[in-house]
């Protein structure tokens, strides 16, 4: 079933924006010193009375220590990622909603997605802003030598999900963080080592809803560096393969904050290992290619390099590709790449939740379709998919493969 959550009270929303003095306006326009340095909010919209007007609120008889109204969810376990309404979301941010918990109420859905992160964002907004107040005057009171400088942000690679697939240097790093800003496919496990200090923060986006945007994150970035934070931006696998990590680090470079990149495992590399699927293999394969399923513009067919990487003398590796794989699989075989070429999907990959559909190209859709897997699914294609020991095909076929 899909996790729905019902949150974010009318009434609150509208006490939250009243004591913060937010006025509907871009948050940068408020003469306080923190005005410039939480634009992440600048996209806050007025409540139009039509919406108002509609809404109707009623205390519940009993008190409820959760900021969450009407909630239909199932629980993260089945899944080792945070999935954005999740139970363990709300435990981990649970500093954020703190001055709410005495105001919740009975509402109704939200009208659309859009609300749902607007009300978020509002009720936030008041310990994000008095964070900000803390580390600022601790930059500006500490030490002998005056004012220190920015604070600093790790980009950190988490890897595909597996906690023991972290590096040292990572782990050292996370459990260091004044503040934790995560992805969706961070592990539980994974965000489990935070510090018992840390302040943890969901930034992840998944289709349809984003919980930041890229600009607003940038900006929750450089806000809290410059007011001397130890920032960590986890991000699943590779902060720098298909994961926008350059984009935050060329940001912020230009606003003169030091970053620093801390390389996780990207999850080519760990799914297939996890698989014994040797991504190049002498005789087999001589290279490997990692392509994404999602266009920076979106759309339904971005793989316009099919023509290239149907090599069958390489390995493709797609990333973000459910959607666009049948799209793919006929472009690939119509540049010339067998049938009957080897793949398979991984869903989940490295965690206990993993699942793997193999098949040759042809069929791989179907199979997939069948299976029901859902995000994130990696799919690996080419001839060292049966060099897996988990290849449903004969050994004597993948032998052959070696050999030839």
């Amino acid at each position: 079933s899909v996790s729905l959550i019902y949150i974010y009270i009318y009434k609150i929303y509208i006490d939250t924006l009243q004591k913060s003095e937010y006025k509907y306006k871009d948050f940068r326009s408020i003469p306080t010193p923190l005005s410039t340095e939480m634009a992440l909010v600048c996209r806050i919209h007025s409540v139009s009375s039509s919406s108002s007007s509609s809404t109707h609120l009623s205390k519940p008889n009993s008190f409820n220590f959760n900021p969450i109204c009407s909630i239909h969810y199932t629980s993260s376990s089945s899944s080792p990622f945070t999935e954005k309404h999740s139970i363990e979301r709300y435990q981990r941010d649970n500093w954020l909603y703190k001055n709410q918990l005495d105001q919740t109420f009975s509402c109704p859905l939200p009208p659309d997605s859009n609300s749902i992160r607007d009300f978020d964002i509002a009720l936030q907004l008041p310990e994000l802003k008095r964070l900000l107040q803390v580390l600022r005057e601790k930059r500006e009171g500490g030490g002998s030598g005056g004012e220190r400088g920015p604070g600093n942000v790790f980009l950190v690679g988490t890897g595909p999900g597996d906690p023991e697939l972290l590096t040292l240097k990572a782990l050292r790093v996370i459990q260091s963080a004044d503040l934790l800003l995560y992805d969706r496919l961070v592990s539980n496990d994974v965000m489990n080592l935070a510090g018992p200090d840390a302040k943890l923060l969901y930034v992840g986006k998944t289709a349809g809803y984003h919980s930041r945007t890229q600009e607003e994150i940038h900006e929750l970035l450089l806000s809290f560096a410059e007011a001397g934070a130890t920032v960590v931006r986890l991000k699943g696998g590779d902060p720098l393969v298909f994961g926008r990590g350059g984009e935050e680090m060329d940001f912020l470079q230009q606003q003169g904050i030091q970053v620093q990149v801390i390389p996780g495992i990207t999850a080519a590399s760990g799914i297939s290992a996890e698989l014994g699927i040797p991504l190049t293999h002498r005789g087999v394969a001589n290279s490997v290619r990692f392509l994404t399923g999602h266009s920076r513009n979106g759309g339904t067919d971005p793989l316009f390099v099919a023509e290239n990487a149907a090599d069958p003398d390489s390995t493709l590796v797609v990333y973000m590709g459910l959607s666009t794989l049948p799209s793919l699989a006929v472009k690939l075989m119509h540049h010339g790449l067998p049938p009957s070429t080897p793949a398979v999907a991984v869903e989940r990959g490295t965690t206990p939740q993993q699942r793997m559909v193999f098949s040759e190209l042809k069929d791989l859709g179907d199979k997939i379709t069948s299976a029901h897997l859902v995000s994130p699914t990696l799919i690996i294609i080419g001839k060292v998919v049966s060099l897996s020991p988990f290849w449903p095909h004969s050994s004597k076929e993948a032998s052959v493969l070696v050999e030839a």
